[in-house]
Protein backbone atom coordinates (compact mmCIF):
# COMPACT_ATOMS: atom_id res chain seq x y z
CA UNK A 1 0.00 0.00 0.00
CA UNK A 2 1.25 3.45 -0.83
CA UNK A 3 2.10 5.81 1.99
CA UNK A 4 2.04 9.12 0.11
CA UNK A 5 -0.97 11.13 -0.95
CA UNK A 6 -2.32 9.89 -4.28
CA UNK A 7 -4.56 11.98 -6.51
CA UNK A 8 -7.41 10.31 -8.37
CA UNK A 9 -7.12 12.86 -11.18
CA UNK A 10 -3.41 12.15 -11.67
CA UNK A 11 -4.04 8.38 -11.64
CA UNK A 12 -6.78 8.68 -14.28
CA UNK A 13 -4.68 10.81 -16.61
CA UNK A 14 -1.58 8.64 -16.13
CA UNK A 15 -3.70 5.65 -17.04
CA UNK A 16 -4.88 7.51 -20.13
CA UNK A 17 -1.44 8.68 -21.25
CA UNK A 18 0.93 5.90 -20.15
CA UNK A 19 -1.27 3.16 -18.71
CA UNK A 20 -0.20 0.50 -21.18
CA UNK A 21 3.28 0.77 -19.64
CA UNK A 22 1.86 0.47 -16.12
CA UNK A 23 2.78 4.02 -15.05
CA UNK A 24 -0.54 4.53 -13.26
CA UNK A 25 0.14 1.43 -11.15
CA UNK A 26 3.66 2.59 -10.36
CA UNK A 27 2.15 5.90 -9.23
CA UNK A 28 -0.42 4.21 -7.01
CA UNK A 29 1.52 1.23 -5.66
CA UNK A 30 5.21 2.00 -6.15
CA UNK A 31 7.99 0.35 -8.10
CA UNK A 32 7.54 -3.01 -6.35
CA UNK A 33 4.09 -3.59 -7.82
CA UNK A 34 4.37 -6.83 -9.84
CA UNK A 35 1.22 -6.07 -11.84
CA UNK A 36 2.76 -2.83 -13.07
CA UNK A 37 5.85 -4.66 -14.31
CA UNK A 38 3.62 -7.15 -16.16
CA UNK A 39 2.33 -4.30 -18.34
CA UNK A 40 5.70 -3.83 -20.01
CA UNK A 41 6.29 -7.10 -21.95
CA UNK A 42 3.03 -7.21 -23.96
CA UNK A 43 3.17 -3.47 -24.68
CA UNK A 44 6.76 -3.65 -25.89
CA UNK A 45 6.01 -6.76 -27.94
CA UNK A 46 3.08 -4.95 -29.53
CA UNK A 47 5.27 -1.97 -30.37
CA UNK A 48 7.81 -4.40 -31.85
CA UNK A 49 5.00 -5.83 -33.99
CA UNK A 50 4.13 -2.35 -35.26
CA UNK A 51 7.79 -1.76 -36.10
CA UNK A 52 8.01 -5.14 -37.89
CA UNK A 53 4.96 -4.38 -39.98
CA UNK A 54 6.38 -0.96 -40.85
CA UNK A 55 9.64 -2.53 -42.03
CA UNK A 56 8.49 -5.87 -43.46
CA UNK A 57 5.01 -4.97 -44.68
CA UNK A 58 1.57 -6.38 -44.05
CA UNK A 59 2.49 -9.96 -44.89
CA UNK A 60 4.55 -10.42 -41.72
CA UNK A 61 2.61 -13.00 -39.72
CA UNK A 62 4.50 -12.40 -36.47
CA UNK A 63 3.38 -8.78 -36.58
CA UNK A 64 -0.21 -10.03 -36.96
CA UNK A 65 0.14 -11.77 -33.61
CA UNK A 66 2.04 -9.02 -31.80
CA UNK A 67 0.06 -5.91 -32.78
CA UNK A 68 -3.18 -7.01 -31.03
CA UNK A 69 -1.17 -7.22 -27.79
CA UNK A 70 -0.61 -3.48 -28.01
CA UNK A 71 -4.28 -2.87 -28.73
CA UNK A 72 -5.35 -4.96 -25.77
CA UNK A 73 -2.88 -3.22 -23.44
CA UNK A 74 -4.11 0.19 -24.57
CA UNK A 75 -7.70 -0.93 -24.05
CA UNK A 76 -7.05 -2.28 -20.56
CA UNK A 77 -5.27 0.91 -19.54
CA UNK A 78 -8.29 2.95 -20.66
CA UNK A 79 -10.54 0.63 -18.65
CA UNK A 80 -8.32 1.14 -15.61
CA UNK A 81 -8.64 4.90 -16.07
CA UNK A 82 -12.43 4.62 -16.17
CA UNK A 83 -12.44 2.46 -13.03
CA UNK A 84 -10.21 4.96 -11.20
CA UNK A 85 -12.40 7.86 -12.29
CA UNK A 86 -15.60 6.15 -11.16
CA UNK A 87 -14.24 5.13 -7.76
CA UNK A 88 -16.10 7.10 -5.07
CA UNK A 89 -13.98 9.69 -3.28
CA UNK A 90 -14.45 7.96 0.09
CA UNK A 91 -13.27 4.61 -1.24
CA UNK A 92 -10.32 6.30 -3.00
CA UNK A 93 -9.30 7.88 0.30
CA UNK A 94 -9.58 4.56 2.14
CA UNK A 95 -7.43 2.75 -0.45
CA UNK A 96 -4.81 5.34 -1.31
CA UNK A 97 -4.91 8.11 1.31
CA UNK A 98 -5.96 6.51 4.60
CA UNK A 99 -6.32 8.81 7.57
CA UNK A 100 -6.69 11.93 5.43
CA UNK A 101 -9.86 13.92 4.81
CA UNK A 102 -11.91 13.18 1.70
CA UNK A 103 -10.92 15.38 -1.24
CA UNK A 104 -13.63 16.20 -3.74
CA UNK A 105 -12.07 15.53 -7.11
CA UNK A 106 -14.11 17.77 -9.41
CA UNK A 107 -14.08 17.53 -13.19
CA UNK A 108 -10.56 16.13 -13.79
CA UNK A 109 -11.48 12.45 -13.40
CA UNK A 110 -14.77 12.95 -15.26
CA UNK A 111 -13.01 14.41 -18.29
CA UNK A 112 -10.39 11.66 -18.01
CA UNK A 113 -13.11 9.00 -17.97
CA UNK A 114 -14.66 10.51 -21.10
CA UNK A 115 -11.28 10.53 -22.86
CA UNK A 116 -10.57 6.96 -21.74
CA UNK A 117 -13.96 5.79 -22.95
CA UNK A 118 -13.49 7.35 -26.38
CA UNK A 119 -9.92 6.14 -26.91
CA UNK A 120 -10.50 2.75 -25.25
CA UNK A 121 -13.56 2.03 -27.37
CA UNK A 122 -11.65 2.95 -30.52
CA UNK A 123 -8.67 0.81 -29.53
CA UNK A 124 -10.85 -2.18 -28.76
CA UNK A 125 -12.78 -1.91 -32.04
CA UNK A 126 -9.56 -1.45 -34.03
CA UNK A 127 -7.94 -4.44 -32.33
CA UNK A 128 -10.92 -6.67 -33.05
CA UNK A 129 -11.15 -5.46 -36.66
CA UNK A 130 -7.42 -5.91 -37.27
CA UNK A 131 -7.39 -9.39 -35.77
CA UNK A 132 -10.52 -10.50 -37.64
CA UNK A 133 -9.23 -9.11 -40.94
CA UNK A 134 -5.89 -10.90 -40.59
CA UNK A 135 -7.60 -14.14 -39.60
CA UNK A 136 -9.96 -14.12 -42.57
CA UNK A 137 -7.17 -13.14 -44.96
CA UNK A 138 -5.16 -16.12 -43.75
CA UNK A 139 -8.18 -18.39 -44.29
CA UNK A 140 -8.61 -17.14 -47.87
CA UNK A 141 -4.90 -17.66 -48.51
CA UNK A 142 -5.07 -21.18 -47.12
CA UNK A 143 -8.09 -21.98 -49.30
CA UNK A 144 -6.23 -20.71 -52.38
CA UNK A 145 -3.23 -22.91 -51.59
CA UNK A 146 -5.48 -25.97 -51.19
CA UNK A 147 -7.31 -25.33 -54.49
CA UNK A 148 -4.06 -24.97 -56.48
Amino acid sequence: MSTGKRSKTVAVWLSFALGSLGVHRFYLHGLRDPWAWLHLPPTLLGLYGVQRMDVLGQDDRLAWVLIPLLGLMLTQSMLAGIVHALTPDERWRDRHNPGQPVRKTGWGPVLGAIACLMVGGGCLMATIAFSAQRYFESQVEAAREISQ
